[in-house]
């Protein structure tokens, strides 16, 4: 029973389904409600729901009337934002076939999701006559969660493994279809862990215990300094795509994901650095009372 413990553990002992409830009519298929489909959604009800929570701290960027509005641009962002971002770094042959629209086929990218989501809250801002800076610092607080799901599904997918693990590691595991059936980083979990957890507790503590929140930009700051850390980190324990091995993105360099990140960190480092210059009497959207 020892040894066994302190081997790797087969995926297929873990019985996990991609999908959560096939629907069926009769004798035909009709469609799979998947878990990553379930991540998706969970991670904006969440949100959403702590959004909710934050606006009733002082000093809200906007009223809660404004919150369905804002999430439904942020939701466009995100899918539309994704998709568009992972043909572009990752897959640039779907631009010119059907398969563009193929979300259900999988294919996201988070970095695209994120420039997606900026171009939401910045539409929704100006249409609302909002600050588009602070109403980011609000809802990178909420994006861990989301986060959280996604890489949790991924895992249940059994896709984008680490790479080969010590076979004695106890919590390496053996994912069937990947060429070679060794045992490997977790590192969806890796990812779950810092990208989720972790993300979400520095910002959690931001928001509630200084006062980072009336210094436009320093939140969102935090976040896209931090998930570009966690990312670039976990990077190295985690197989490239398909599309790159091989290439300058393989065998040793810095992945795509790695790359990508760079900017997000530079850029969340600016955020914070000038955050300071930024701050003024904060007027909450709901009231007339100045608190910062």
């Amino acid at each position: 029973m020892i040894l066994h413990a302190l081997t790797a553990i087969d995926f297929n002992d873990l019985h996990l389904n991609p999908v959560l409830l096939p629907i069926s009519w009769g004798s035909h298929h009709l469609l799979d409600i998947k878990w990553y489909s379930i991540a998706y959604i969970a991670g904006i009800v969440v949100g959403w729901m702590y959004l909710m929570r934050l606006l009733r701290a002082p000093g809200a960027p906007m009223a809660k009337r404004h919150v369905e509005d804002l999430v439904f641009y942020a939701t466009i962002g995100i899918i539309v934002g994704g998709r568009v971002g992972y043909v572009l770094f990752y897959d640039p042959a779907l631009f010119l076939s059907w398969n563009f629209f193929a979300l259900w086929a999988g294919g996201m990218s988070f970095h695209g999701g994120v420039i997606g989501t900026s171009l939401g809250i910045l539409w929704f801002a100006r249409r609302n006559k909002l600050s588009w800076l602070r109403i980011h610092d609000y809802v990178a607080c909420c994006a861990p969660f989301g986060l959280f799901f996604g890489r949790l599904a991924n895992f249940v997918n059994g896709e984008l493994w680490g790479k080969p693990a010590n076979p004695n590691l106890p919590w390496a595991i053996i994912f069937h279809g990947t060429g070679n059936d060794v045992a490997r980083h977790p590192s969806q979990l890796y990812e779950a862990g810092l990208e989720g957890v972790i993300l979400f507790a520095i910002l959690w503590f931001a928001f509630w215990r200084t006062k980072a929140r009336y210094d436009p930009g320093k939140l969102v700051g935090l976040f896209l300094v931090f998930y570009g850390l966690a990312r670039f980190t976990v990077e190295f324990f985690r197989e490239p795509d398909a599309q790159f091995r091989g290439t300058i993105f393989d065998n040793g360099y810095l992945h795509m994901g790695q790359w990508l990140c760079v900017p997000m960190i530079l850029g969340g480092l600016w955020l914070v650095w000038t955050a300071k210059n930024r701050r003024n009497r904060v007027t909450p959207i709901a009231g007339d009372e100045s608190v910062a």
